[in-house]
């Protein structure tokens, strides 16, 4: 029986990011601003670790070879025997660039990655924040090369109020961007494939512009208007001090959020998949077959893929990630 692990994240400072993953969710880093931390991942571009316990120090990467691909599970297994997804949390002091992600099949051919599907819940958002979330017209890939150019790009996107609790679904193509004074926690695939189609002028601590990729931007955006994924979620059990709800299930991830108030809930792992739990608000204790894990604001915590049971117990908020 492999016990649970608390994660230690990857960080990423970017020229938008800010104090709020150090100051509100307890992230300890070297980086004056931290834009993202990556909670869950073995991606090469940004790899967590094991914070505690016997494997202290090992990448989630090498643990995961360490006791065989077996821990993610049989659904993992069939996508390749990879950890298929990828958690952030993401701090945006200011606005991201504008963005479009591709598909699994361009992904592929063009960048040897996966293509990206994402959902956001948003954290902590400041008044009047928003983001942009697809093309409110039809446009043409000429006309929005142009607008690329002439920096009109705003003007044809779909601006999207957000509030604490809102939960977004992003398909690769959507053109979108996350807003000034969001904090969001994003679930994805397991890629760092993004293509920067406008990025407002912006110059970074070199005195340089980011790059763009408009070519590959405009190959892979969707340029109709498309339904906004913000189906409300479906709540699974409501017993007044324990609520469980469903964000969002689709084909690389479901995600389900928990709600306890000085109150204990449970739940089990398979064989079928792994479990990734994020804190998002208060604490508590998750107690497993060998032992019990202090849990708070701000930690990750993976259980491997087997038959076992869990307990968690406590007055918090917390994102039970499975596929």
């Amino acid at each position: 029986m492999f016990s649970p692990v608390k994660l230690a994240p990857a960080f990423k400072e970017y020229l938008w990011g800010g104090e709020k993953l150090a100051g509100s969710y307890g992230k300890k880093s070297d980086a004056k601003m931290i834009a993202e931390s990556w909670e869950l991942s073995t991606h090469k571009d940004g790899l967590s670790a094991i914070a505690e316990g016997p494997f202290a120090g090992y990448t989630l990467k090498r643990y995961i070879e360490e006791l065989g691909v077996g821990i993610l599970g049989n659904q993992a297994a069939a996508q390749g025997a990879e950890l298929p997804i990828l958690i952030k949390l993401i701090d945006a002091r200011e606005a991201l660039s504008i963005q479009v992600h591709p598909g699994d099949a361009y992904a592929k051919q063009r960048e040897g990655d996966n293509g990206k599907t994402e959902m956001w819940l948003i954290l902590e958002s400041e008044p009047d924040a928003f983001l942009y979330c697809g093309v409110d017209r039809e446009i043409s890939r000429e006309e929005m090369a142009q607008m690329v150019k002439s920096g009109d790009v705003e003007s044809v996107l779909r601006r999207v109020p957000v509030k604490k609790g809102d939960v977004f679904f992003i398909p690769p193509g959507t053109i979108h961007a996350i807003g000034r004074g969001i904090v969001i926690c994003e679930i994805q695939q397991c890629s760092n494939v993004t293509y920067r189609l406008y990025d407002f002028g912006r110059i970074d601590n070199a005195g340089n512009k980011r790059p763009l990729h408009l070519d590959k931007a405009l190959d892979v955006a969707v340029l109709t208007p498309q339904a906004l994924n913000t189906a409300p979620e479906l709540v699974i059990y409501d017993g007044g001090t324990v609520q469980i709800s469903l964000l969002r299930a689709c084909g690389y991830f479901k995600t389900y959020r928990y709600h306890i108030c000085d109150a204990q809930v449970r739940f089990r792992s398979s064989q079928e998949s792994f479990l990734a739990l994020v804190c998002l608000d208060g604490g508590g204790e998750l107690v497993y077959e060998a032992g019990t894990m202090r849990i708070k604001k701000g930690e990750s915590v993976f259980c491997p893929a087997q038959d076992a049971a869990y307990t968690v117990k406590g007055s918090c908020e917390f994102l039970l990630v499975t596929l």
